[in-house]
């Protein structure tokens, strides 16, 4: 099983933070994400609650569901199909908290490659390093901006 969780005080408001993370066209900027669409929009806002998202990392491509969306503090995701690697996930949570001019950050995701034997011992410890990285590469990036 994989489980990542990325925590990082950004020296940006709350409402921009949250902006960068929700707008699916932000993604390719960040620097693990090769290229995102929208493959269908919201309910009440493009990237809202409902909609899905196709995400190129390199040779994985994921297809993650927004399931909560609760602007500036909450925006959770599932991941509904995933290659070349298969895998169930089990939870995708960014949680933002206003700390004065700053934006905390807390991003978690949880999951389990399903190849069976070679899942556990290879790729799930492969997936917690390069998300850890990835998740925080973009934070950082989000800071800088």
């Amino acid at each position: 099983m994989f489980r990542i969780k990325v925590e990082r005080l950004i020296n940006k408001p709350i409402e921009e933070v949250f902006d960068y993370l929700a707008d699916h066209k932000n993604y390719s900027k960040f620097p693990s994400v090769d290229k995102s669409e929208l493959l269908e929009q919201g309910q009440y806002e493009e990237n809202g609650q409902g909609a899905l998202r196709k995400v190129a990392l390199g040779a994985i491509v994921l297809e993650e569901r927004i399931t909560a969306f609760e602007r500036p503090n909450r925006l959770h995701y599932q991941i509904e199909k995933s290659s070349p690697l298969p895998f169930r996930h089990d939870k995708g949570e960014i949680t933002l908290q206003e700390e004065g001019n700053k934006t905390r950050v807390i991003w978690v995701s949880v999951g389990h490659i399903t190849i069976p034997i070679v899942g556990n011992l290879i790729f799930d410890k492969l997936i917690n390093k390069q998300g850890a990285s990835g998740f925080g590469q973009t934070l950082k990036w989000i800071g800088m901006q």
